[in-house]
């Protein structure tokens, strides 16, 4: 049972995968603006514009055109910037260090704050415990990243003078740069993913704790903080995991405006640079990377099933 779960998990990734090539070299063909013509600038001539058409490969049919870029593809290359004309592996590889480090301080601070509310609320049902957290939660879904960012920049970083307002500072050069740098845009990042995950988590709390053993935990002694953790989050937690996977997207698309806000040269910047610049094999590069992450890490949501529901082990 166990094997054929995870076999089935597999196999749905393949054409996810193949379903998110198509329709980004699509979209980014059919989207409006040439990317020969920025290259060549404002005074180019139609002529110049055509050959450079020509040396880029666009001028060819489109089926041609995704049957080379496929082809490279399944070799693992993800083609040559039109702007710099650099390897788009090596573009990435050079901007995804501070992605992947503002990603993951912004899930491992979100998790450790969202959960603990979302379980003392469900607890605290009804009171202004409670109400405080389900309104935190709704301003954290309405407000925009971008507003949070300016603010935490105004407030913290100009007239507080705190922290630092951009840049980033790799985790090589000292681990108090690199934190302090990230402080900022985790905690602008983090807002809205913390009022998904306490809302989710005191949904989930208030329905398992209304269930009979629950009951049959207390009558028996067991002081509350274990009865919380051990008996009813444990139980809650499926569909806690699953909210956190979901969440991955909402983290993906926030990555590029916390990134924009903060100046952090990480794949968020490479990507509104590459779009303004009309860098097709750029975008299509970062966006294919930031589905396989997403659909590895759904996966991986997929597989923590296995420590949480019975019904999948047995």
């Amino acid at each position: 049972m166990m094997s054929r779960f995870i076999a089935g998990r597999l196999a749905a990734t393949l054409p996810v995968m193949g379903v998110v090539a198509v329709i980004v070299f699509a979209l980014l063909r059919l989207a409006p603006g040439d990317p020969a013509a920025i290259l060549a600038g404002d005074a180019a001539t139609p002529e110049q514009i055509a050959a450079i058409r020509a040396r880029l490969g666009l001028d060819q049919p489109m089926l041609e055109q995704f049957g080379g870029w496929l082809w490279r593809l399944l070799h693992g290359d993800l083609g040559t910037s039109i702007i710099s004309n650099q390897p788009v592996a090596r573009l990435i590889g050079d901007r995804i260090e501070p992605t992947l480090a503002l990603a993951c301080t912004t899930i491992l601070f979100a998790v450790a704050v969202a959960v603990p509310l979302g379980v003392v609320a469900a607890w605290r049902h009804g009171t202004w415990v409670d109400r405080g957290v389900m309104a935190f939660s709704v301003i954290g879904f309405s407000v925009p990243v971008f507003v949070l960012g300016y603010l935490w920049i105004f407030g913290v970083a100009m007239n507080l003078r705190l922290l630092p307002v951009q840049g980033y500072v790799s985790l090589a050069q000292g681990f108090g740069p690199f934190i302090e740098r990230l402080i900022l845009p985790t905690l602008t990042l983090s807002v809205i993913y913390i009022a998904l995950i306490a809302r989710t988590t005191r949904a989930s709390m208030l329905e398992v704790l209304g269930e009979d053993y629950i009951r049959t935990a207390r009558a028996k002694g067991v002081r509350e903080p274990r009865v919380l953790t051990r008996h009813a989050l444990r139980n809650a937690a499926v569909p806690v995991i699953s909210v956190i996977g979901l969440g991955i997207a909402l983290l993906i698309s926030g990555v590029v405006v916390t990134e924009s806000v903060f100046n952090l040269p990480g794949l968020g910047r490479l990507t509104v640079d590459a779009v303004l610049a009309r860098d097709y094999p750029v975008i299509q590069g970062v966006i294919l990377l930031f589905s396989a992450l997403y659909v590895l890490v759904n996966l991986g949501i997929d597989l923590a099933y296995l420590l949480f529901d019975p019904r999948i082990r047995y």
